[in-house]
């Protein structure tokens, strides 16, 4: 008897660790599937996730290769690529109505500003963007005011509503790339501060995954900006930024300080 019941603890101990170890990667799969779903249709580009996995125990999770591609008709392989994205989410939500994430941790995004002179192609996804979520970036709450916009009825928006506590984006490279007549294709490399949202959410009734979308990349859109600014007003200038590797001093001509004026006026027109 006493064989039996030890015999059935351990069989129930193993079948646990299965269920827990299956429930992991499960998760990490309806994760995938919902990012390379879901993404193309709020921004209306490529999206491309590696792996994913999250456990149902502790909430802690792993987004790996999260690739998001460029509109149509941009020469930049990708927007915005990561290495490894950490989740720490509160594991009882996920049967609710309203998954409630605690942490998204972004270190050392790589983030490509590209014009050619009539568009940005940060500008056009956050555009594509606000169109799928229902209405421009002015509109939307700020994420610090825990007053959320009520969700759009749009495709994107259905399902699981949001809470996001703490959103960070760290360690970012901003490669800056101008395409203009004559000069061709010309780049440089910045980095731009912590991006540091709070507070997403955490009314009532949630957000959806396009209005998150929306409020992080905005910022994202607006930080890149800043540093891509002050690359094209030293380009502009006849400064020595840009070459084919970064930090590699250059001769200026005028063509080229003619286009980084060009794409700086584009620029100011867009803010």
């Amino acid at each position: 008897m006493k064989k039996f019941v030890v015999r059935s603890l351990l069989i129930l101990a193993v079948l646990i660790v299965l269920a827990v170890l299956g429930t992991y990667f499960f998760l990490g799969t309806v994760i995938k599937k919902g990012v390379e779903t879901v993404g193309p249709k709020i921004t209306k580009t490529d999206v491309k996730l590696n792996s994913a996995s999250l456990s149902i125990l502790s909430g802690s999770g792993k987004i790996n290769g999260f690739v998001l591609g460029n509109p149509q008709g941009f020469k930049t392989p990708a927007a915005i690529s990561v290495g490894t994205v950490n989740l720490a989410i509160e594991p009882r939500s996920l049967f609710d109505n309203k998954v409630i994430i605690r942490d998204i941790t972004v270190d050392g995004p790589e983030i490509t500003f590209e014009t050619d002179l009539t568009v940005v192609n940060l500008k056009k996804i956050l555009s594509n963007i606000e169109e799928t979520s229902g209405g421009s970036s002015e509109k939307s709450a700020s994420p610090q005011t825990n007053q959320a916009a009520p969700a759009q009825p749009t495709e994107s928006g259905e399902g699981k509503k949001l809470e996001v506590d703490n959103f960070l984006i760290k360690n970012a490279k901003v490669h800056v790339s101008v395409n203009a007549p004559l000069v061709g294709q010309q780049t440089a490399n910045v980095t731009i501060p912590e991006i540091h949202l709070t507070n997403m959410g955490t009314n009532a009734e949630g957000i959806t995954a396009a209005q998150l979308s929306k409020e992080v990349f905005k910022v994202i859109v607006e930080k890149s900006a800043e540093a891509a600014e002050k690359v094209l007003a030293d380009m502009s200038k006849g400064g020595k930024f840009f070459g084919k590797e970064p930090g590699t001093i250059v001769s200026q001509t005028n063509t080229l300080q003619n286009a980084a004026s060009k794409a700086l006026d584009l620029f100011n027109k867009k803010k």
